[in-house]
């Protein structure tokens, strides 16, 4: 009777488990959707773990730059063996609990099966059906992640493409000034309407990409010194000082806010995956990490570049401060939690976050 009964939990057990590795497969590569997967935040927490203990003995950013290059790729080849090893080792409970003894049988019988080798005969109809059951199951395993992983790298060239762009346009490292110093430059202002409609898409694409599949969060620029979180930081900011300090008898900077909008919400909604607070605290207790000299000194080359700038410069400031307030706190997470490279008022002043979440809890409301 006890041993009846211990078989039973066991199966129940193994039953459970190849259930919620189904669950993780499906919601981590199927669902559109950043769902919360215990078994894939995991994953993703117990490799940045490792990867953390190596970061110790970097010197510089070049070496984290290498080493974290990595990161990305591996979780994504850890994920596949963990849900086949978690599928493995439930189906050797079933088969123990069906009467396959020793466990070196139900092991054997559970990889013949899940491999779809065919070395183990099954010893009896329901045996024969469960052998059934996981080698479908380990195909579609399989075949989901030699499916998935092409569209993940389609996903990540096309976010690539405008962050690469940027370097010819805001310089190495990125600067919000320097892109509308050089905008201005081309065209006047005749082109930055354009230029907000193509980053308000790129942001559009980011809050759904980045949400859905988590992980591309952090696969970094194939140059060191260029990465996504500093050319959305980049681009928020020019998009800020053309909101706040541009004169909308000269140019109306509607565009701008929509791309302004576009941002700070795809940032949000990304960072709360990661139960990111959108208000941290600000430090030294200001209301943004940007100072009034900086914005002064941005504020005067803007003006010597022909930018038609209002005059009143206080309320220029004020306005500057209320926009960087909307997506500061969560860009300057993202900057530490990449480890983003050093940028004008993004990834050089970084709010520290760097432990991954292992939790199904959100964020707090900030909508």
């Amino acid at each position: 009777m006890i041993e009846d009964a211990l078989d039973s939990i066991l199966g129940a057990v193994s039953v459970a488990v190849i259930v919620l590795t189904a669950l993780s497969a499906a919601h981590t590569v199927v669902v559109p959707r950043g769902t919360s997967v215990l078994i894939t935040r995991w994953v993703m927490a117990a490799v940045r773990a490792v990867f953390d203990l190596r970061l110790r003995w970097a010197r510089n950013y070049g070496e984290r730059d290498r080493i974290l290059v990595l990161f990305g790729p591996v979780t994504m080849l850890a994920l596949p063996g963990i849900w086949l090893a978690l599928t493995l080792f439930g189906f050797t409970g079933l088969y123990w609990a069906l009467g396959v003894r020793p466990w070196q049988n139900a092991l054997l019988d559970s990889g013949s099966s899940l491999l779809t080798l065919g070395f183990r005969e099954s010893v009896g109809v329901v045996t024969g059906c469960l052998q059934l059951v996981e080698a479908t199951l380990g195909l579609l395993l399989l075949a989901l992640v030699i499916s998935y992983l092409p569209a993940l790298y389609a996903t990540y060239s096309r976010r690539e493409i405008l962050v690469t762009s940027l370097e010819s346009e805001a310089g190495t490292p990125p600067s919000a000034v320097r892109l509308l110093e050089r905008l201005l430059e081309a065209d006047g202002i005749g082109l930055l309407d354009g230029y907000w409609h193509e980053w308000t898409r790129w942001f559009n694409e980011i809050e759904e990409t980045h949400s859905s599949n988590p992980i591309l969060v952090f696969f970094r620029s194939p140059s060191p010194q260029r990465h996504w979180v500093t050319a959305a930081g980049t681009v928020l900011d020019a998009a800020a000082l053309v909101c706040s300090s541009f004169a909308l008898g000269e140019v109306r900077p509607s565009h701008a806010d929509l791309c302004l909008r576009a941002g700070t919400l795809a940032l949000r909604r990304v960072g709360d995956y990661f139960r990111m607070p959108a208000h941290p605290g600000a430090a030294m207790g200001d209301p943004v990490a940007v100072g009034r000299s900086e914005f002064d000194r941005a504020f005067d080359r803007l003006r010597r570049a022909g930018a038609p700038l209002c005059r009143d410069q206080d309320r220029c400031w004020r306005d500057f401060v209320m926009f960087r307030a909307r997506y500061e706190a969560t860009l300057l997470q993202f900057a530490s939690l990449t480890t983003a490279p050093a940028a004008l008022w993004s990834a050089d002043r970084p709010i520290p976050f760097h432990r991954l979440p292992i939790t199904r809890r959100h964020a707090e409301p900030w909508l």
